[in-house]
Parts: structure tokens; sequence; C-alpha cells
């Protein structure tokens, strides 16, 4: 039985042109600033996303702490999501190495933040009090469904933001998913935060890294920061020859994963005892199956050669990707059929 693995976009792996790529990469010392490869991705990434300069990183966690830790200060406090990811799955660095507190606001549904709680939630100059630093927002949204937002919804985000003068950071992992599903330009989504972290290593199919744009100013104190964190390699044009490939060859592509991801949202919801949760935007796929204990359904789907993940307690999650082609989402589709028609 051909094993068919949905647990993330992280499993993609890269095509025979992106390996040719990374064989040829021209190589030099990045810590130096001598990496030739490194300095045409950085440039090229800046370029996509508007920015005046951009730091390859070797991960969004690592993108977003350094993030953190170039627009605040130690004591500081980070404003995020209740959902994002930074709060749930970056291993507390923001506390633990940053000097950082997160407080998190509400998001809804759809991964935006509730402005009226962000309000409140900015602190007041007070001895009392740790200063707000900064305001994080998610697109896509990871645990809201792989929801879009829009560019009002991060316009509504700048402009409260420029009231208070704080800056903005997006944690834009699928960034590039966002702008495919909405038909803009990544750089008019970026337009509305002063820093932006993508990933290359989910939907782009890259083997490793993630890229963080700014101004100047910004990524200059992030590469120090960078380096305190342990990222500053030598040789890392073999990681961002990927990149490159990926930026000019697999952004239009994800177009595909979108429409796969439909196909098999709108094959479950088919299914008796499935039920969206929500339907999707882009490339993830959530559903509840009812009756089920989610830790034996991810078990029984896998016996069945369907890799996926439980988010906890509720939901079972999906992800479309390069690699998994329209004839995988419908052997899954009569996988899936087959076990629920089976029984728990």
């Amino acid at each position: 039985m051909r094993t068919i693995d949905l647990r993330s976009d992280t499993v993609t792996l890269p095509p025979p042109e992106m390996r040719q790529a990374i064989t040829e990469a021209e190589l030099g010392d990045d810590v130096f600033g001598d990496d030739p490869t490194v300095n045409r991705l950085e440039a090229m990434a800046a370029e996509v996303m508007g920015k005046e300069a951009a730091l390859l990183t070797t991960s969004g966690t690592q993108s977003n702490l350094t993030a953190m830790l170039a627009h605040c200060q130690r004591g500081d406090e980070v404003i995020v999501g209740d959902e994002a990811h930074i709060l749930h799955y970056e291993a507390g660095g923001a506390f633990a190495l940053g000097g950082l507190g997160l407080r998190p606001v509400r998001n809804d549904d759809h991964g935006r933040l509730n402005l009226e709680e962000v309000r409140r939630a900015i602190r007041a100059r007070d001895v009392h009090f740790p200063p707000t630093g900064l305001i994080c927002v998610e697109n896509t949204h990871n645990r809201c469904g792989g929801s879009v937002l829009s560019e009002d919804d991060l316009l509504a985000v700048r402009h409260l933001a420029d009231e208070y003068s704080l800056p903005v950071h997006m944690d834009g992992a699928r960034l590039f998913n966002a702008a495919v599903a909405l038909g803009v330009p990544e750089s008019r989504l970026a337009s509305h935060a002063d820093s932006v972290a993508f990933s290359l290593c989910k939907g782009l199919a890259c083997p490793v890294g993630s890229v963080l744009c700014g101004s100047g100013k910004f990524i200059g104190r992030a590469r120090r920061f960078r380096k305190m964190l342990g990222g500053g390699m030598r040789q890392a044009g073999i990681i961002a020859a990927a990149g490159v490939y990926a930026l000019e060859n697999m952004v239009d592509r994800l177009a595909e994963d979108h429409d796969n991801a439909q196909a098999l949202a709108e094959g479950l919801s088919c299914i008796p005892g499935i039920s969206l949760a929500p339907p999707p935007q882009s490339d993830l796929v959530f559903f509840i199956a009812e009756g089920w204990d989610l830790e034996e359904l991810v078990r029984r789907l896998g016996e069945r050669g369907i890799l996926c993940l439980g988010e906890g307690d509720r939901r079972i999650r999906m992800v479309t990707h390069y690699g998994i082609e329209r004839r995988d989402v419908e052997e899954v589709l009569v996988r899936v059929r087959e076990l629920m028609a089976a029984g728990a």
C-alpha cells in the first residue's frame, strides 16, 4: 500500500532541478558576507516582499524569535493571537531566550486579531507595566484553519499599531499561499508589516530555511541576534540555492495545492460523520469525525497508509503540498470512506 503523507507541507522533498541547483551553488562564508548565493537569495527575497533587506535563517521559529529580539528590549511584551504559532509551537523562546512576555488576545475563526482586545492590551506608559514592544500577525493562520488574512485585515492592525507607534511583525510562514489565494503580490500583504518572515521548507519544497525581511537597519540588528542564536552559517549557499530556485519556480504552483485541498475537503464533507472545521482557504484541511477518538482515528488512518495529524482532542489536519497529486487525494478519499464505513 502506497503511503500518502499529509501531515504537513514540511514533508515536501526538493524536485530534481532544485537538487541540481544545490549541487552547483557558488559558495562562500556567509558570516563574512561572502556567500554569493546567500546574497542573491536575500536580495531576491527583499525585492519580492518590498523591503530593503533580508536575512536567511535556519527556520521560521528562528526568524520569528530573531524578529522579536530585534524589535524589542528585554522586559517588553509582544501582543500575539491566542492561536498564534509563536505562542503555541515555538518552545517559549521569547520567554526563555528573549526575556519577552507574550500577551495573547483573541483570534477569531479567520485568524484575525480582536482589535479592541489589542487596544486594551497595549500598555500605558507607567513604571508598573512592561512596555508593549510589538504586535504580531500570522498569515496564513495555521491553527485557524489555514485562513487567509486580507489586505483590509492587515491594514486595520497597521492603523492601530501606528496610533501607538508600535512595529508589526508578520509570521508569514505560508505568506505565498495567502498571496496566491488572494491573487495579489506578496509585497502588498507584506507592506502592512515592518518585518515579515516566510518559510522556504513548506510549500516551496526547500529542504531547510526561512527568510526574514525588513528595513536595512532592522536586518542589521537581526543579523546580530541570528548569530547569538547560533544561526550564523558558513557556506550557506547550499541552502540558499534551493531558495533561489523556489522563488523562481515553486510559487505559482501553490495554486495546485489549494485546488487539491478544495477537492479533498469537498470529498471529505460528503462522507457521513465528517464535518469540515473550517472549510479550507489554502492548503490546510481540518475536519472532525463524529464518534471517533482522535488518537485512534490518526492511528487507524496510518494503518491505511494515510499520515495526518490530530490537533489536541479537536480535529484532524491534512495538508496538501508539492508531491501530492489529484490521484493521491482521490485515493485518500477512498480509504477514509472505507474506514468510516467500518466504524470506530
